[in-house]
């Protein structure tokens, strides 16, 4: 038979020509080809009922087989909203998100929400009847009933932005219901149906959805600025706080300092201030132990006798080092557990070692050493609890609000217009984790040692040291040398150290420093110099003081 249709298809375009082979075409094609073509008939029956619900019946037919139908469930409403549509209770297809997927012919039923709006004095039913049909719809008419009577009514046919009317719209003589038509959509098109109903028929609503821009994501409104202000207030008393805590230290300071007319030197022999060793003091001073207290003991257990400090020749090129040789005469008993802690990781169990080879072992034991530090200004109440601890737990905390702040931002900003909410947080976290360095307040006892530290290191820097006897004057400037390094005065009391001797007159060492051959006290200063800077990086390249 298709053979035959072929022949009889050549046949006519021989002898019929073009326009007959149309027309024979056309009569053979099969008749739902032809439907497809022509476009299906759809017939659409809507009710608005009470609670604002929209219950859609559509007789499809004029087409066969499988159709398919996109809704368009979200448009824009305003500036900041889209508005949404609800389709629900779906039957005669199977609804997958937003596709019904039909056969037909078929009668297909759906409930849709949203589609009721407050317009001035009445509520606007809004529904796009016919779209997105993946065939042409060459016949559509649309039968409207609700809870009232129809106040008003309109229609667009085309694409979704058109203000064209549709082919024609009226209501019944009873005024209670609505009826159009439209003719020859494209697949994709749209046949929108509004029809007004007085104010309260129904209680329909439009379903917003709102628009996500950084703008409305972060307005200013009562919620926020509330949030703000309070921040503000939160910051101002956090600074208050400081200053009450930290503020005493400078009040503290100033009353001691008035009132202190003590000396470190008494009969020519030097006591410092409340028998505060040089680590304390850098400790006590700027509440870290770090690299510097660490050299400034070194320096003060040579000083003492515990150690000497033996300068090793060197070529012009080489680096400088030093040898740190164990004296008999100190007794490691008489030190302080930090001091002991740190003698003890400098030698470990050797008699001499090169500052070239602190490493290892050393390394190991500088924990124990700053551990000591803080618990030592613990035990001498100048702190209520070690101050590393305390910066680690604000700042800790700060970090932890930043990270919930981080979270809320992004969360309040999509789902919300409350982003500032959350940047609100970020600020305090931030504020939090800087003040949190600065939490570790000492005790009224340690505002007290502060001031006379500082008393002391304006004594050492003023150049008025009294009548020291000579005889005092190597072992008395000697030993302000570490507190020296912690004020950051080395070159300078290495000068005056180097400038006299027991007798007054220039020697080549002294009893706790030598130097190489061809070396004497006129290159201390340099020596020291290089020395504090040596040992310090030394320490700070071992893992624990690497960050300080």
């Amino acid at each position: 038979m298709t053979g035959f249709r072929r022949a009889l298809a050549a046949t006519s375009a021989a002898v019929l020509g073009p326009a007959a082979l149309a027309a024979t075409i056309l009569a053979t094609t099969p008749a739902p080809a032809q439907a497809a073509r022509a476009g299906m008939t759809d017939e659409i029956t809507m009710t608005l009922h009470k609670d604002g619900t929209l219950h859609v019946t559509e007789k499809i037919s004029g087409a066969t087989g499988a159709l398919r139908r996109t809704f368009l469930t979200r448009t824009r409403h305003d500036d900041a909203d889209d508005r949404l549509y609800r389709i629900a209770n779906a039957k005669g297809g199977k609804l997958t998100g937003d596709e019904l997927a039909v056969t037909a012919p078929a009668t297909v039923e759906y409930d849709v929400k949203g589609t009721v709006t407050p317009a001035g004095n009445v509520q606007e039913m809004r529904w796009f009847a016919v779209n997105g049909w993946s065939v042409p719809v060459a016949r559509a008419t649309v039968k409207v009933a609700g809870p009232g009577l129809v106040q008003s009514l309109s229609c667009f046919a085309g694409e979704l932005t058109s203000a064209v009317g549709c082919t024609s719209a009226a209501m019944d003589h009873t005024g209670t219901s609505a009826e159009f038509e439209q003719e020859n959509l494209a697949p994709g098109q749209a046949l929108t149906v509004v029809v007004a109903y007085p104010k309260g028929a129904s209680a329909g609503a439009p379903i917003l959805d709102r628009r996500f821009s950084l703008t409305a994501a972060f307005a200013l409104n009562t919620v926020t600025g509330g949030a703000l202000a309070a921040l503000l207030v939160l910051l101002l008393g956090g600074v208050g706080l400081l200053y009450w805590t930290r503020g005493r230290d400078a009040r503290v300071v100033a009353h001691e300092k008035d009132h202190d007319t003590g000396t470190p030197v008494q009969n020519g022999h030097f006591s410092p201030p409340d028998g505060v060793r040089p680590g304390q003091i850098g400790t006590l001073v700027d509440e870290q132990a770090d690299v510097v207290d660490v050299t400034a003991t070194i320096v003060d257990l040579a000083v003492r006798g515990f150690l000497r400090i033996d300068e090793q020749p060197r070529q012009a090129y080489d680096a400088p080092d030093w040898m740190l040789v164990r004296l008999p005469a100190g007794h490691p008993a008489a030190l302080l557990p930090y001091e002991r802690a740190l003698y003890d990781a400098i030698f470990d169990g050797r008699e001499a070692v090169l500052l070239s080879q602190l490493s290892g072992s050393f390394a190991s034991h500088l924990g124990k050493v700053r551990d000591a530090l803080y618990a030592d200004v613990v035990r001498q109440g100048w702190f209520a609890r070690r101050p590393d601890t305390e910066r680690t737990r604000w700042t800790m905390a700060g970090v932890a609000l930043i990270g919930v702040g981080v979270l809320a931002t992004v969360a309040l900003a999509w789902f919300t217009s409350y982003g500032l909410l959350g940047l609100a947080l970020i600020i305090a976290g931030g504020a939090l984790a800087v003040g949190g360095q600065y939490m570790p307040a000492k005790t009224a006892r340690g505002s007290a040692a502060l001031a006379h530290t500082l008393a002391f290191r304006d004594y050492l820097f003023s150049g008025d040291l009294g009548e020291v006897p000579e005889q005092h004057r190597v072992e008395l400037f000697s030993r302000y040398l570490p507190y020296a390094v912690i004020f950051d005065g080395v070159e300078h009391w290495s000068r005056i150290v180097a400038s006299v001797t027991g007798n007054g007159h220039q020697a080549d060492n002294l009893y706790w420093y030598h130097g190489p051959a061809e070396w004497d006290l006129s290159k201390f200063a340099g020596s020291m110099r290089t020395f504090t800077t040596t040992t310090s990086g030394a320490i700070s390249a071992t893992r624990q003081f690497r960050t300080l």
